[in-house]
């Protein structure tokens, strides 16, 4: 890692940290990046720890990792919860919980579970825990990682096969992104959020806005936000297309942080403040972006269409197709007002909704249960709408609202409370929506099927979504007509800085567990210290030289016909639904590839194909995708997208741009991703696609031919590091594991220079029910 005094030019917040984590910098420009925090959850890491398993590795840096489930697990009661089995109905969903509780145990990773007041969203325990510290390169196999970036951490989603690669060496290959800032200049206005801003932001650059770049956020109104709403904005970064999303730590973030229980003590809490206080952009530090958005412009924000981007304030209305020329963002339109069930030109505040989702990784943390409360106080919920969920973000936030009693208003209003999890946020569990039902939701994605079958979701923030609850359709909430003042609550709320004693102890502090009926107090201790799994526990004996490069299949020409797809932003949602990602193996997805284009139900009820492209004869055999509009691969971090695709066959897409992690997973599985402009597109490539013609791929020249040999396109661009792996097949991880002493000798300087990030997850005490593990010192909590 360079020293900070090599470094005399004024940088960003975002250059400086990843300056302190470069491991190893390639001839090529590729970076090995160290990694301090790693989450992991249930739906994104069973193949990745096969992997290990598979080539008999271990988890390099236990006490940088940290698992919990959140995206599969009911969120009902858990008062009848024995275990896991009898718990969880749907097979898949118990299968990768099940899958992920065996990992834990057999790699000795930290984990909470169902049974653990800790266990929630990953994005939300990894803060509450002091797990998530200023300054820190975070990762997890989740898109929304970016939600810690509001700690002036470096925070980004990864696909499964960069999550064994982290796993396996504590590092990641990565490019340097450009530097965005986004500063909002001014205050914010009564009665506008967090969400209302990201959501005027993504409005404002679009879902592609960000591609390539980290955002910092910046200005006056950052600046006052608490914790939790800059968290909410990172969260969203995503949703513009950046790779992740920053702002820089200031004494609102250290009061936050201070005291949780994996947060740095004493001494080591001193040296840490003097570094986290380092983290700020230098005067004159280059942006290749730069944005700024007057405050004063931003009042409440919903969706109305599939994207992020398809937001419009409170008070406007539904968009009319006849109002735009370009014909690719026109059919974009009347596509989504189709599949939305809206008509032209309706007033916003005239849609009734049928469910109200008030959680996800985005909105569920107290600050945001203790709005939505303010607002239902007083009211009932409308006849009209069928459910509300009020879902925390964690078993300790839960049990934290509950002491405020905010769990009682909901009830008395006739909204749902429940146990922590993802919920109804993308429908991988019993909460989703009905086909055609409409949702005012705190989450991040409206995508088509996001929620459910068919289900239409709009986004907006806690308050705005409680008073759509309460009025049975959208509302300003500045008109909205509070029971009572919403400065005078009922409830007694006390900011997180100010927290007393009692209420401290009884969201951080766990009580042991009682000594059982002939156990003895030395025995119960030696029980707390073997329910901590030890560091060098592994699943197998770890090779005694490092492996070699290991493979994919060498890419370097190939011919196809080209299937032509004329859409823009295509999400991963769209190319794999939700409902195929309950797996934990890579293979099988083809059946799932863009799902909802390629089937639909005919008058009987009985699925049958469509005539999208790949159904049609010839393009069932194609192994190039041509696709005319931008963003193709938006949205998620999941790897099933291109596990899909190369399932089908598809070995190449060539599109104008591309999600930023859907871009590096296809590398990862040995897909080239081609950015090719929009006009040659149309006018060269599109028309070749629809007419049959084959093209040939040339990765080692960087060219693409037709079908008479003549070159169309002389040259795309791919990174050399990226195009060196895929000419040779070669697999991250066995190349990376050549960089051992690099490695080493950076773990070396971060013990002595970042010693307030040693122990991690291992300063995690077990919790009171915990039990001794039938596998003895290898649980951490069952």
């Amino acid at each position: 890692m360079p020293a900070i005094s090599e470094i005399s030019s004024p940088r960003t917040l975002y250059d400086k940290v990843f300056d302190d984590h470069v491991v190893h910098k390639d001839e090529s420009g590729s970076y090995l990046l160290y990694i301090d925090r790693h989450l992991v959850h249930e739906v994104t890491s069973p193949q990745a720890f096969e992997g290990l398993r598979t080539a008999g590795r271990k988890v390099r840096r236990t006490d940088c990792t940290l698992a919990t489930v959140d995206h599969n697990i009911p969120t009902v009661s858990r008062k009848t919860l024995k275990n896991i089995d009898t718990f969880i109905k749907e097979d898949d969903s118990r299968l990768q919980v099940k899958t992920l509780e065996q990992n834990v145990k057999d790699f000795g990773v930290t984990y909470f579970g169902m049974t653990d007041d800790r266990q929630g969203i990953v994005h939300v325990v990894g803060p509450e825990q002091g797990f998530t510290l200023p300054g820190t390169t975070v990762v997890c196999g989740d898109s929304h990682t970016s939600t810690h970036g509001a700690f002036g951490s470096l925070a980004f989603g990864i696909g499964t096969s960069e999550v064994e690669h982290v796993l396996a060496t504590q590092t990641i290959i990565q490019a340097k992104s450009k530097n965005m800032r986004i500063t909002i200049e001014g205050k914010l206005s009564p009665g506008i959020t967090s969400k209302d801003l990201v959501l005027h932001v993504i409005g404002v650059i679009g879902t592609a806005g960000g591609t390539g770049s980290v955002i910092e956020f910046a200005g006056q109104a950052i600046e006052e936000l608490s914790m939790e709403a800059r968290m909410s904005i990172c969260n969203m970064a995503i949703e513009a297309g950046a790779r992740a999303g920053m702002i820089r730590p200031d004494n609102i973030t250290l009061e936050y942080i201070k005291g949780r229980p994996l947060a740095p003590k004493g001494a080591e809490w001193e040296k840490a403040v003097s570094y986290w206080n380092s983290l700020y952009t230098d005067e004159g530090a280059h942006f290749d972006y730069d944005i700024v958005i007057k405050a004063s412009d931003i009042i409440p924000t919903i969706t109305w269409g599939n994207s992020p981007q398809d937001a419009l304030p409170i008070t406007g209305k539904v968009p009319d197709p006849a109002d735009v020329s370009d014909p690719i963002k026109k059919a974009s339109i009347e596509r989504a007002l189709s599949y939305m069930g809206l008509t032209p030109n309706t007033p916003l505040k005239e849609l009734s909704i049928d469910k109200v989702f008030i959680g996800s990784c985005t909105n569920s943390r107290i600050e945001d249960l203790r709005e939505a409360a303010r607002v239902v106080r007083g009211h009932k919920k409308a006849a009209t709408v069928k459910h509300a969920l009020v879902v925390p973000g964690s078993g300790l936030i839960k049990k934290r609202a509950e002491a405020e009693g905010l769990d009682k208003i909901f009830q008395a209003a006739g909204f749902d409370w429940r146990e922590a999890g993802c919920s109804m946020c993308l429908g991988m569990n019993p909460d989703i929506l009905d086909p055609e039902e409409r949702c005012a939701s705190t989450s991040n994605r409206n995508f088509e099927g996001r929620q459910g079958a068919l289900s239409r979701t709009h986004l907006m923030s806690p308050a705005m979504a409680a008073a759509a609850g309460i009025m049975g359709h959208f509302v300003d909430i500045r008109e909205f007509p509070y029971a009572d003042p919403v400065d005078q609550p009922k409830v007694t709320i006390e900011p997180n800085a100010s927290e007393s004693a009692a209420l401290q102890k009884a969201i951080y502090d766990h009580e042991k567990t009682p000594l059982a009926p002939g156990e003895t107090s030395e025995e119960a201790a030696e029980d707390e210290i073997n329910d901590i799994p030890p560091e060098d526990h592994t699943a197998k004996e770890t090779p005694s030289e490092p492996a070699g490069p290991t493979g994919m299949d060498e890419f370097t020409t190939l011919t196809s016909i080209a299937a032509p797809l004329d859409r823009a932003n295509v999400d991963t949602d769209a190319i794999i639904p939700k409902q195929f990602l309950k797996t934990i193996k890579r293979t099988g997805l083809s059946a799932g590839l863009f799902y909802e284009w390629r089937f639909a139900k005919d008058a009987s009820g009985n699925m049958v194909k469509t005539d999208f492209v790949l159904n049609t004869p010839p393009f069932t055999k194609s192994q190039i995708l041509c696709v005319t509009g931008d963003n193709f691969g938006c949205g998620s971090s999941r790897e099933h997208a291109p596990w899909a695709l190369k399932d089908f066959g598809i070995r190449s897409i060539i599109a104008p741009s591309f999600g930023d992690i859907f871009y590096n997973n296809s590398f990862k599985n040995g897909l080239l991703p081609i950015r090719i402009s929009q006009d040659v597109i149309e006018k060269v490539l599109y028309p070749l696609a629809v007419a049959q013609k084959e093209l040939t791929i040339d990765l080692p020249q960087q060219k693409i031919f037709g079908p008479d040999g003549e070159v169309l396109v002389d040259h795309f661009d791919v990174e050399p590091f990226r195009k060196h792996c895929l000419v040779n097949g070669l697999d991250d991880i066995g190349i990376t594991m050549q960089k051992e002493d690099f490695i080493q000798k950076y773990e070396d300087v971060r013990r002595s220079k970042f010693s307030f990030l040693e122990g991690g997850s291992k300063l995690i005490v077990p919790v009171k029910g915990t039990k001794k593990s039938p596998y003895g010192n290898k649980a951490q909590e069952w």
